[in-house]
């Protein structure tokens, strides 16, 4: 991507702290990074190193306990409709079609219901879906299910999407699949997406950048470029070395870490 892309989200210093039972957690600590527009950007740590909350504080969901993010150079301290979040557990309405989850988000819009179906049914076309807008959720396998989930926040027309893990309860061909999926809508929509995830190969093969986390409390260990062409070949050298640069970051003691990074 053009690196000289204006910046569209600033984090600066922010910490995050907790307090239970006059205790206080502090899970975040000191983080600064930007985001450039158009961008990919992976989040990349292990289990409780505050991946999500960060997250969930870029996107507004949360406030900082210091510092500040910027979207667009102004204060992010609440939800705005410049950025969705997407969840691995797809957050349709079981009672609802594809096409009506599709067009949930439009309904509180000033556009006409034959606007908002013609826009549903484009997202939806867009992900793949044409001709399923009548089934339920649970007539869709979950690959499917996620790509509905995807087509609502793109009808929102989104500058920024954050995504928890989306594919983490996938099968390894369907998650393949729906990463290739992401970044041919995304090279569409010019879309800027942040991506949690604490799968390795997952963070090479769609981010332009990665930062790593490490934990106790939270903190940006390393950002890593990834200057390769995309889509990706997984079996590449190049690939292969990103994949080792990011593996030699992390200190496994135990198999279990292994497992959890998807090794």
């Amino acid at each position: 991507m053009d690196r000289q892309q204006p910046i569209m989200i600033d984090v600066q210093n922010l910490s995050k702290s907790f307090t239970n039972k006059n205790v206080e957690n502090k899970v975040l600590d000191n983080i600064s990074l930007t985001v450039k527009r158009g961008e990919i950007i992976s989040i990349l740590g292990e289990s409780g190193c505050g991946k999500s909350t960060l997250l969930n504080i870029i996107g507004g969901f949360e406030k900082p306990s210091n510092g500040h993010i910027f979207l667009d150079g102004e204060v992010m301290n609440q939800p705005s409709r410049k950025c969705i979040m997407l969840f691995q557990n797809y957050g349709l309405l079981p009672w609802r079609s594809v096409l009506k989850n599709v067009e949930f988000g439009l309904e509180n819009l000033k556009i006409n219901p034959t606007e908002r179906t013609e826009k549903a049914v484009h997202y939806l076309d867009l992900v793949g879906l044409k001709g399923k807008e009548g089934l339920f959720p649970h007539e869709l396998s979950g690959g499917m299910q996620q790509r509905v989930g995807i087509a609502r926040a793109l009808a929102l027309q989104p500058e920024l999407i954050l995504m928890d893990e989306p594919f983490a309860a996938l099968d390894t061909f369907n998650r393949y699949y729906l990463q290739n999926e992401l970044l041919r809508i995304q090279a569409q929509e010019k879309t800027t997406i942040i991506l949690v995830t604490h799968d390795i190969d997952e963070a090479v093969y769609l981010s332009d950048r990665i930062f790593i986390m490490h934990p106790g409390p939270g903190r940006i260990h390393r950002e890593i470029n990834i200057s390769l062409s995309k889509p990706r070949d997984r079996s590449n050298s190049d690939f292969q070395h990103y994949r080792n640069l990011i593996f030699k970051e992390f200190h496994f003691s135990n198999p279990e870490a292994l497992l959890e990074f998807n090794i």
